[in-house]
C-alpha cells in the first residue's frame, strides 16, 4: 500500500510533558467500540488526517486491527504515539501470570518486538493487591523495553495516594479519565497538576449526548464551528488531552482541526459553569 499523507509537521507534534520526559502528543484518536475492519479504517483514516497518537486498550478488544492499520499506513512507527491500556481484574485475581498478560495485549497492538509509547492500567480493579501486581508487572515491562512508559486510567486521588506507597515508579506518567463539561473531576485534575501527572480526557465529546445542549450550540454559533469541535477545543484549552473517537471519516477529519481557532475566557467560563460532578458522568462506576 502507498504510505500514507501523513502529516509529519501537524500540531499534534505539540506535546505535553510527563515527568519522565515522554512527550505526549496534544490529541489523540480514541477507538473505543470500534472493532474489525471498521476499526482498520478508522485508524487508517486518522493516521492520513494527521492524527499521530492513537489509544486503545485489551478491554477493546480491537489491538490487531490497530497494529494493522498502522502496518498498512506506512507512517514509520516513532512517528506514531501508541498507547494501550492492560488490567483484567478477574485474570490478576486468578493469580496467574500478569506479567505475561501484559506482553500479550503489547505484542497484539505492536507485534512480537514491538512496544507501546504508554502503557496504562485501565482501571483501579477490586483491591490494592490487583493494583499492586499489575503495576510491577507494567514496571517490568517498562524495563524490558515493551513500553516507553506506564500510567493509569479511571484513578481517582485515593488510588493514586496509595501508589506512591508500593510503586517503584512515581508519579505515573498520565491519568485518562472521563473529562468534559459536565464531568471535570476537579479533584482528581487537580491532585494530578499538582503532581505532575498528564492528563488525558477520554469521552470528551460525553458520547455525543450533549451536543445539542444549548450552551455549547451557542458557542458552536459564535465560532461558526461544529459542537464536537467547541468541546475538543475546551479540553485543549484546559490542559487536558483529549481522546475523541468516531468511525466517520468525516468526524474524523473535522475533529482534528480544531488549532485554527481559541475560546475566549468568557466561553471557556461558560462552559465550565456546565459541571455536574459525578451526575454528569457518562461512566458513573469510574467516578466518585
Amino acid at each position: 500500500m502507498t504510505p500514507l499523507n501523513h502529516i509529519a509537521t501537524s500540531a499534534t507534534t505539540t506535546s505535553l510533558v510527563a515527568q519522565d520526559c515522554l512527550a505526549i502528543p496534544l490529541l489523540g484518536f480514541g477507538t473505543y467500540k470500534i472493532r474489525g475492519q471498521t476499526c482498520t479504517t478508522a485508524v487508517l483514516e486518522a493516521l492520513s488526517a494527521g492524527y499521530n497518537h492513537i489509544d486503545s486498550a485489551a478491554l477493546y478488544r480491537n489491538e490487531v486491527c490497530v497494529y494493522e492499520a498502522i502496518e498498512q499506513s506506512g507512517v514509520p512507527r516513532e512517528a506514531i504515539f501508541l498507547t494501550t491500556k492492560v488490567g483484567s481484574p478477574r485474570r490478576v485475581a486468578g493469580r496467574g501470570d500478569v506479567y505475561q498478560d501484559v506482553v500479550e495485549t503489547v505484542d497484539l497492538i505492536a507485534g512480537v518486538d514491538g512496544y507501546v509509547d504508554l502503557l496504562l492500567m485501565h482501571v483501579p480493579g477490586p483491591s490494592r493487591d490487583y493494583r499492586q501486581r499489575l503495576w510491577a508487572a507494567m514496571e517490568m515491562a517498562k524495563s524490558k523495553g515493551r513500553a516507553k512508559s506506564i500510567g493509569v486510567s479511571n484513578f481517582r486521588v485515593r488510588h493514586l495516594e496509595e501508589l506512591k506507597q508500593y510503586a517503584t515508579e512515581w508519579p505515573p506518567s498520565a491519568n485518562q479519565i472521563e473529562l468534559h463539561p459536565w464531568c471535570q473531576q476537579r479533584d482528581v485534575v487537580n491532585y494530578c497538576r499538582d503532581n505532575g501527572i498528564v492528563i488525558e480526557a477520554y469521552s470528551p465529546l460525553a458520547t455525543g449526548t450533549r451536543l445539542n445542549d444549548q450552551e455549547v450550540q451557542r458557542v458552536a454559533s459564535k465560532y461558526d464551528k461544529t459542537p464536537a469541535k467547541i468541546l475538543i477545543r475546551y479540553s485543549l484549552q484546559k490542559g487536558w488531552i483529549p481522546l475523541p473517537k468516531s468511525s466517520n471519516p468525516g468526524r474524523i477529519r473535522e475533529n482534528f482541526m480544531v488549532f485554527d481557532f481559541a475560546l475566549d475566557p468568557d466561553d471557556m467560563m461558560a462552559l465550565d459553569a456546565l459541571d455536574e460532578g459525578p451526575a454528569g458522568a457518562v461512566f458513573r462506576m469510574n467516578v466518585d
